[in-house]
Order: C-alpha cells, then sequence, then structure tokens
C-alpha cells in the first residue's frame, strides 16, 4: 500500500489556501489523496477560469478557502466565498467558475 496521502507534510500545522498557488490563464489542482472511496483536491481558479459541466460518481463537497467561486449544481447557480461549502451530488451535472480569483478544497467521497 502506498501513501494515503500526499504533496503535503505530515504532522506539522499548515494553510491549505497556502499549498497552492494561481497561475494566469489557468486551474491549477494539487491531489492530496485519491483511492477508490475519497479524493481530497486542492484547487486554484484564475478570475475567469472554469471546470465545465461535468458529473463525479461520488458526493463532493467543496470548501472555499480564498476569493468567491461560482458553483452551478443541477443548473442552480450558488456563489461562495471563504469560508463556505456546498455539496455537488453523485450523478448531478454540476461546474465551478472563477467569479474572481479564489481557492477550494475539493472533498469526494465514493
Amino acid at each position: 500500500m502506498g501513501e494515503r496521502m500526499k504533496n503535503i507534510v505530515k504532522g506539522e500545522a499548515l494553510r491549505l489556501d497556502g499549498l497552492i498557488a494561481y497561475q494566469e490563464g489557468q486551474v491549477v489542482s494539487r491531489t492530496l489523496a485519491q483511492n477508490p472511496h475519497v479524493s481530497l483536491t486542492l484547487f486554484a481558479f484564475e478570475k475567469g477560469e472554469e471546470i465545465s459541466t461535468h458529473a463525479s460518481g461520488g458526493d463532493a463537497l467543496a470548501t472555499v478557502l480564498e476569493g468567491t467561486g461560482r458553483f452551478t449544481v443541477g443548473g442552480e447557480p450558488h456563489i461562495l466565498r471563504q469560508g463556505e461549502s456546498l455539496v455537488m451530488p453523485a450523478n448531478i451535472p454540476h461546474a465551478v467558475y472563477g467569479a474572481e480569483r479564489f481557492k477550494m478544497l475539493l472533498t469526494v467521497v465514493f
């Protein structure tokens, strides 16, 4: 069995928003854990960048760490700001858009 968590220092206090940097014109991601049961991924969205509509096989909990993002779930838009979270249910189409620069932690439970 390999490492359960990767790309992250263990046993030290840290700020998740400091583990990923913005890149002009891009959505940047950093996987922290990935297995058949759960996925933890940090994202940094530049303003105007997006992940187009798709569906996931698991329930996805998005937690905004910095900035403001627009999440469209089943056709309904939601604006989330720092400290706010939203569950995007499994198999329901959703999209994510950088209303401004923002960072989030995405936890998917399969």
